[in-house]
């Protein structure tokens, strides 16, 4: 596709962002104008060298530098300093990606890791130049976003030839290896990665192959996936504001319990030996970072583990640890006319609804959809208490019976303090559910013995005691730390709840079978 050598055009890509970036440290630090967004500088470098430009060895070539005022400021906010952005992009050569996507895009990425930088048709960089201004004002609001970071639109001309480029953040460290890695847009036709795809060391898969692959979908905490889910939202009306659809989500997936195992084993490919040097110098740049609200940050995470380079902790339905690295990439198509006939056609032979060219409202929605049914689910917690209704109905027979049940013996407290102590953790629960039911989103329909015990607890702290004429059911009930009877029934008379245990042949073997039933 190039008639330029791919050396010669990273050789070229360093010289000239390092001339420009260089010269524009001389210019004094200002507001930026509206004016600033659609200034375009050049400079011609001939491999000879003039009074301004160094010799090189490459074709003589001209450099354009696009808004240079505008996306200073965008480095700035990103606390990226110039002597970084050089150091990062032309201290050692640029490492071409094998993966070049649907677009025919070459990518290359810096050796530290920080930056990619991505050759982009002239459609896109003139979209990219309109949309300075918006862009501008929707970082100024929230920095923290999973759209892409940029930082630098140039372009390079040799030979009748023009190549232009943007530098970008990058989503998938790759001192961090990827198990899978997913381009998803929430569409399903055609959506399958193509066997010349699943053919490489690393391929990236699609729609269909996720739905496959990961049926149950990757399972976060309550707060981190509110916190995703909010950025997502917040990134999808951006994007519609700006009348872009046709991006992705690219996911990479990190699985922890494989590590250990492969560590031993890999050999690094194409990894530099050292992580990155001093950790991350980009601002908001790690998945984790991206999506923690105002006033948070993921600084502590980072520092607490370096291991886990900014991912974001989930887990899988198979209950294994996994670590996810995101970003929405190919922001750059706007719904110009020629993707309006492409829907209009497609949509005529296949299902208009399932095709990825759509209008930008409806791809925001059905984007946002496929993200929060599909693929990010919510763990739900166990709750060691009664259902809604069982405790609504405790709560009001507390009122009643709180005069006629009104003292316990301390004995009896200290002997179930002593039984919960050696119940089950929470925690221990939440491995469970997530280990051995392989579907953290269900709570188990039958109790464990901790439930058990915390619904005897629930009751307790409710003033609702058992009644000192059974003092024998009592003694059954705690006389063994280790096991209760396998049926206990709760009955109501008059106010009080009395206690009774009904052994089964079950408790012989199994303890943790037990079954603990209110009946009101």
């Amino acid at each position: 596709m190039w008639q330029t050598a791919s050396s010669a055009i990273k050789g070229a890509i360093q010289l000239g962002i390092g001339y420009t970036v260089g010269n524009l440290t001389s210019k004094p630090d200002r507001d930026v104008l509206m004016q600033d967004f659609y200034v375009v500088e050049s400079v011609f470098l001939p491999s000879e060298g003039s009074n301004l430009t160094p010799a090189h060895h490459y074709p003589d070539f001209r450099f354009k530098t696009y808004a240079p005022l505008a996306f200073r400021y965008f480095r700035e906010l990103f606390g990226i300093k110039p002597d970084d952005y050089l150091y990062s992009i032309c201290s050692e050569p640029l490492i071409e990606l094998s993966n070049p996507g649907a677009s025919g895009s070459l990518f290359f990425v810096t050796s530290d890791d920080e930056f990619i930088i991505k050759t982009v048709q002239h459609k896109e960089a003139e979209f990219l130049q309109k949309l300075l201004p918006g862009y501008y004002m929707n970082l100024n609001q929230n920095p923290r976003t999973l759209l892409p970071k940029f930082y630098g639109l140039y372009c390079m001309q040799s030979g009748g030839i023009n190549i232009r480029i943007v530098v970008m953040n990058n989503v998938l460290p790759r001192s961090m290896r990827m198990h899978f890695t997913y381009d998803l847009k929430g569409s399903t036709y055609k959506r399958r990665a193509s066997r010349k795809e699943r053919e490489k060391s690393s391929p990236t898969f699609k729609d269909l192959d996720f739905l496959q692959d990961m049926h149950e979908g990757l399972y976060f905490d309550t707060e981190t996936y509110n916190a995703l889910m909010k950025t997502l939202q917040r990134d999808c009306r951006v994007l519609e504001s700006f009348k872009i659809m046709d991006y992705s989500l690219l996911l990479g997936i990190h699985i922890l319990d494989h590590t250990l195992k492969e560590k031993e084993e890999e050999i690094s490919q194409n990894v530099p030996d050292a992580k990155r040097p001093g950790m991350q110098k980009v601002l908001y740049s790690t998945a984790m970072e991206s999506i923690q609200g105002p006033g948070k940050s993921g600084d502590g995470i980072i520092t607490e583990n370096p291991d886990t380079m900014g991912g974001i902790p989930a887990k899988s339905h198979k209950g294994e640890k996994l670590l996810l690295f995101m970003g929405i990439i190919d922001i750059l198509q706007s719904y110009r006319l020629m993707k309006k006939l492409e829907h209009s056609w497609k949509a005529l032979v296949y299902d208009g609804d399932t095709v990825s060219v759509h209008r930008p409202s409806f791809y925001a929605d059905r984007f946002l959809k496929f993200m929060n049914s599909r693929v990010f689910k919510k763990i739900q917690a166990l709750k060691a208490s009664p259902s809604k209704k069982r405790c609504n109905s405790i709560a009001a027979l507390k009122a009643t019976s709180q005069e006629i049940v009104s003292s316990i013996s301390q004995e009896w407290k200290d002997e179930k303090h002593d039984l919960l102590t050696e119940g089950q953790s929470f925690s221990s629960l939440d491995e469970e559910a997530l280990g051995s039911r392989h579907r953290p989103d269900l709570v188990p329909s039958t109790p464990s013995l901790f439930e058990a015990a915390s619904l005897a607890t629930t009751i307790s702290s409710s003033s609702l005691y058992v009644n000192e004429h059974y003092p024998h059911d009592r003694t059954t009930l705690y006389s063994n730390s280790k096991g209760l009877p396998s049926s206990s029934t709760f009955t109501l008379e008059e106010g009080t709840i009395y206690l009774t245990s009904e052994p089964n042949a079950l408790e012989m073997q199994d303890d943790n079978a037990s079954v603990l039933d209110v009946y009101l």
